[in-house]
């Protein structure tokens, strides 16, 4: 693995000189949001100040203007910052993952299909609405992986007392979904989610869990501090208690415990897939902000050593029984 020095380097001598081309792009997207966004706002309480005398009409007039003024800045930040954001992750976020292994690949473009992500059977409602980025591959010793950006949300709908349907949107998933050739040959499905019951409910909760119609039956593993941190399901108690041997609970739990996030796994069709919850995105620049700092360029590096470094977190390259 790259270490904290050789990261330097590459920002010195390679980075930062397109780092410096892109600073001066990032501060004419800002200056060009900043102009349109406000003369926009301006326009705005110009027209309800001039237009309507009464005080409470200009509130609910500002606050349907705020709401358009909101869209129309949304939508000028993704079309200004769009070439932007393109060149950056071209030109600096390709380098950091070449940095990290030569033989991976990265298309900002792609993502996992969500026909891999509804697979994976870690989440059982189905998305509404289905997007990602920042697609990585390739193979690490006997080890083929892909990961991506994902957010996943599904819709509801409601009715007002005056008959006014509205859309809402909540998200199912969002962060980094993993996807690796597993080590060992299985058929079946073992699920691997927080577990939010027994820490909510303590022993009450593994019979919480059994109830849970939506999943295969509830398997019961010996490691303690493992099935305080998760509860397993699967279609066969045997073969999920092989896939999930000794080691690998306790490589799973120090991987939860190093990324200080929730994560969710399953092993399914001989792989391992791995959702791990981010709040931010990941490896988009920043806009409002110098991108000519290191602390930035070690970020974006320590989210990518994250996602790679899980083939020797959890031990992936080890062959046995057979597994070629």
């Amino acid at each position: 693995m790259k270490t904290e020095k050789e990261l330097r380097e590459l920002y010195r001598h390679s980075l930062l000189p397109d780092l410096v081309v892109l600073e001066k792009e990032r501060k004419k997207v800002c200056k060009k949001l900043y102009t349109i966004s406000g003369g926009t706002l301006a326009a705005v309480l110009l027209i309800a100040a001039l237009t309507i005398r009464d005080i409470e009409a200009q509130f609910n007039l500002l606050f349907i203007f705020g709401i358009i003024w909101f869209m129309i800045s949304a939508i000028t930040y993704r079309a200004t910052t769009r070439n932007y954001v393109s060149d950056f992750k071209q030109k600096i976020i390709r380098k950091i993952v070449s940095f990290i292994d030569e033989t991976l690949t990265y298309n900002p473009d792609a993502s996992i299909p969500m026909a891999w992500f509804t697979g994976s059977d870690i989440f059982k409602r189905y998305p509404d609405r289905y997007k990602g980025d920042d697609f990585v591959e390739g193979k690490l010793g006997a080890t083929e992986i892909k990961f991506s950006e994902i957010h996943a949300e599904y819709k509801t709908e409601t009715t007002d007392s005056k008959g006014r349907r509205q859309t809402h949107w909540h998200t199912i998933f969002k962060g980094l979904f993993f996807v690796a050739d597993f080590n060992k040959n299985f058929k079946g499905k073992t699920v691997v989610l927080p577990d939010t019951a027994e820490r909510i409910f303590g022993h009450l909760g593994k019979m919480f869990q059994s109830w849970n119609v939506s999943r295969d039956q509830l398997i019961k593993l010996e490691d303690v501090e493992f099935e305080k941190a998760f509860a397993v399901y699967g279609t066969d108690q045997i073969e999920a208690r092989y896939i999930l041997s000794t080691s690998l609970m306790k490589r799973i739990t120090d991987f939860k415990e190093k990324t200080k996030k929730q994560i969710h796994l399953s092993f399914v069709n001989s792989q391992i897939n791995i959702a791990i919850s981010y709040k931010k995105n990941l490896f988009e620049p920043r806009v409002f902000q110098t991108i000519l700092n290191f602390q930035s360029i070690q970020e974006y590096f320590d989210d990518l050593t994250l996602a790679v470094g899980i083939v020797e977190d959890l031990n992936l390259n080890t062959r046995i029984w057979g597994k070629e």
